[in-house]
C-alpha cells in the first residue's frame, strides 16, 4: 500500500488513546503523510508525544461521554476542523461472564463503544458538510469472533463494528468513509506485558507463548507490529481508499480463515 508523499497536508486528525502502542504509531503514520494530529490521551504523558510528533495535545478520560462530548469540541475549536477521527483507545479485562465485574463491564463498553459514538455523532457532521472525511475505528479480531472470558471487550468490539456499518451508510454520499480495523495480537505494551505470567506459568519459552497460545489459530506465528497497523490505517484515508467504506477489515494473520 503506497500512498503519496504529504497527500494529508492541511488535514486534521483527532486520534484516540495515542499515547502508545497502536495509537501512537497510527498517529505518526499520519504525520509522516503532512497531517496535523491532535493526540488525545487520558495520562498527561501523551503530551510529549504530541510535541515530538509536532501536534497537539487533548487529555481525556473517554470512559465517560461527557469527556467524549469535551474532546470533540476542543478538538474543532482548536483547529477549525477534525476530518480524521480514529477511534482507538481502548483497554482489556479477562474474567468470566458469573465472576465479570458490572462496574468493568460499564466502564469498557463506555470507552470503547459509547465515546466512538459519541466521537463520530459530535464529528460526523462537520465532514459531511465539508464533502471529505475519514473515521478510522480500531476494532480487534473479537468484533469479529469470540474469546471465553473476554466478555465486555467481545461485546464493545462486535458494536463498534455495527457502529461502523451505520455510520458508513449514512454518510457515504457524503464524501465521508468510516470503516474498522481487526487486528489479531498486536506489540503493544499490554500484549508483550502478558508474555512473562503465561510462560511462567505454563513452563513454557516466552517466545512459544505467542505462536503456541495467543496465535495458535492463526496461519501466521507473530505479533503484528503497531506500524503495519499504521499503514493500513494511513491507506484508509488516501484517495485510493475512497471506495472503501462500512467494512470491518481483517488484520488477523489468517486467524479467520478457518
Amino acid at each position: 500500500m503506497s500512498t503519496p508523499s504529504g497527500f494529508l497536508s492541511g488535514k486534521t486528525a483527532l486520534v484516540t488513546g495515542a499515547g502508545s502502542g497502536i495509537g501512537r504509531a497510527i498517529a505518526a503514520a499520519l504525520v509522516g503523510a503532512g497531517a496535523h494530529v491532535i493526540v488525545n490521551d487520558k495520562r498527561g504523558a501523551g503530551k510529549a508525544i504530541a510535541e515530538g510528533l509536532g501536534g497537539s495535545f487533548i487529555q481525556a478520560d473517554l470512559s465517560t461521554p461527557e469527556e467524549a462530548e469535551r474532546l470533540a469540541a476542543e478538538a474543532l475549536a482548536s483547529r477549525g476542523r477534525v476530518d480524521i477521527l480514529v477511534n482507538n483507545a481502548g483497554f482489556q479485562h479477562v474474567s468470566p461472564i458469573t465472576e465479570f465485574p458490572v462496574a468493568k463491564w460499564t466502564e469498557m463498553l463506555g470507552l470503547m463503544l459509547t465515546a466512538p459514538f459519541v466521537l463520530t455523532k459530535g464529528l460526523m457532521g462537520p465532514m459531511m458538510e465539508a464533502g471529505w472525511g475519514r473515521i478510522i475505528n480500531i476494532a480487534s479480531i473479537h468484533a469479529l469472533i469470540a474469546s471465553p472470558n473476554k466478555a465486555a471487550y467481545t461485546a464493545a468490539k462486535h458494536g463498534l463494528a455495527g457502529l461502523t456499518k451505520v455510520a458508513a451508510l449514512e454518510a457515504g454520499a457524503h464524501g465521508v468513509t468510516v470503516n474498522a480495523i481487526c487486528p489479531a495480537y498486536v506489540r503493544t505494551p499490554l500484549v508483550e506485558a502478558q508474555l512473562p505470567a503465561q510462560a511462567a506459568t505454563l513452563g513454557i519459552p516466552e517466545e512459544e507463548v505467542v505462536s503456541k497460545v495467543m496465535l495458535e489459530p492463526a496461519a501466521i506465528k507473530r505479533l503484528i507490529e503497531p506500524n503495519e497497523v499504521g499503514a493500513l490505517a494511513l491507506f484508509l484515508t488516501s484517495d485510493a481508499a475512497a471506495t472503501i467504506t462500512g467494512l470491518a477489515l481483517p488484520m488477523d494473520l489468517g486467524w479467520t480463515a478457518r
